[in-house]
């Protein structure tokens, strides 16, 4: 249970890191506390709306990216493109910070918050 949740914090601020460098790059807002609920919010509408609707084929993944894009959409300024950036460019740098810390042998390609990873 401890071992969960501290991958689970570690995952969570991981996301909130990179939300907060898509949120500098697309919506040029800086507040990392911000992003922290963000991912926080993002990874429990993904959950959730991936626990109801996810095992649909092919229509249940897009109902689930198009839930976290709103909690992105609503959180910060622009509309749905800016969403979609913010999320793409969040994906990219929790990847890029997820291999430098694999190669490392520090963790794995897993993280929470951000579509497209995901916890052990």
């Amino acid at each position: 249970m401890i071992d969960s949740l501290v991958v689970f914090i570690a995952s969570l601020l991981i996301g909130a890191l990179g939300i907060h460098i898509g949120a500098i790059v697309i919506a040029d807002v800086s507040d990392y506390t911000y992003a922290f609920f963000t991912a926080l919010l993002g990874a429990i509408v993904w959950s959730v709306v991936g626990f109801f609707f996810g095992w649909i084929p092919f229509l249940g993944p897009a109902i689930v990216l198009l839930a976290y894009l709103a909690v992105v959409k609503r959180r910060y300024p622009g509309g749905w493109i800016d969403a979609a950036g913010i999320t793409l460019v969040a994906w990219i740098a929790v990847m890029v910070v997820l291999y430098v810390l694999a190669m490392a042998e520090i963790t794995t390609l897993d993280a929470a918050g951000v579509p497209g990873t995901q916890l052990e």
